[in-house]
């Protein structure tokens, strides 16, 4: 099925039996993906006296009780609200799903003992390109990513200077494979989440950071445009499903 989607007023059309799906999907246990210390998520039948929620222990039906946290097991999509005083939902911050977005792929650089994203590579791969959102795919690109443990790993992350140039290139959606776009363990500075969401000046409270994404190797750097939905929890933070559709040239 073609779709056109109006965009700074041009018609752009994608094809929307070609999504490119970039999330990673939640299951239960120790082959889940992992951050911030926390046990494997759980999805277990719900029990209650003799009732046990599995078809094939009886039950009319499957019923299962799910228990995860966004931040450490799933694909997810934040707002400001992650690092603020005051609750923001991102289900109330995020009211618009379709942006055109940039995929980049990109090798963070050794930093001491750090690997990180800077500035200088950010310029580089967008160079005069206008976009609401950025795909940032890091490399090696292994699918490890769709279940590996990352606490106690120091993963890569944004430099406080490439998330602020982010700003001041207008990116409204920034998206990454990593569990954050910082530092795991920095005190509590949170350098480039604070940047990106400019909360000593103006704060952006439409602004979105989605995480854990995974960016498969057949998928081109390039224009994309991105349809990014959040499940309707009023939260901070929630699970999400960004998709791809790569634009139809004619």
């Amino acid at each position: 099925m073609i779709a056109t989607i109006k965009y700074n007023s041009r018609n752009h059309k994608i094809d929307l039996s070609k999504p490119l799906d970039i999330s990673i999907p939640l299951q239960d246990g120790k082959n889940n993906l992992n951050a911030w210390y926390l046990d494997s998520p759980r999805i277990e039948p719900h029990q209650e006296g003799d009732f046990i929620g599995k078809v094939s222990e009886g039950a009319p039906v499957n019923f299962n009780d799910i228990w995860f946290n966004p931040h450490s097991h799933v694909t997810h999509t934040e707002c400001l609200g992650h690092i603020t005083d005051s609750f923001y939902s991102i289900n109330q911050k995020l009211k618009q799903f379709f942006f055109l977005a940039e995929v980049i792929t990109v090798a963070p650089e050794k930093r001491k003992k750090d690997f990180v994203i800077s500035d200088k590579q950010l310029k580089y791969a967008l160079g005069n390109k206008k976009r609401d959102a950025l795909v940032i795919r890091t490399i090696p690109n292994l699918k490890d990513k769709l279940s590996r443990q990352y606490s106690n790993s120091n993963p890569p992350y944004l430099l406080e200077s490439a998330a602020k140039y982010l700003v001041e290139k207008g990116i409204d959606h920034l998206l990454v494979d990593l569990p954050s776009v910082d530092k795991e363990k920095d005190e509590g500075a949170l350098l480039s989440h604070n940047a990106f969401w400019n909360i000593k000046g103006k704060p952006r409270i439409n602004a979105t950071i989605t995480e854990f994404i995974y960016v498969a190797n057949t998928i081109e750097d390039g224009c994309y445009f991105l349809n990014l939905q959040v499940a309707p929890f009023e939260n901070d933070a929630s699970p999400s499903r960004p998709v791809l559709y790569k634009p139809i040239r004619e």
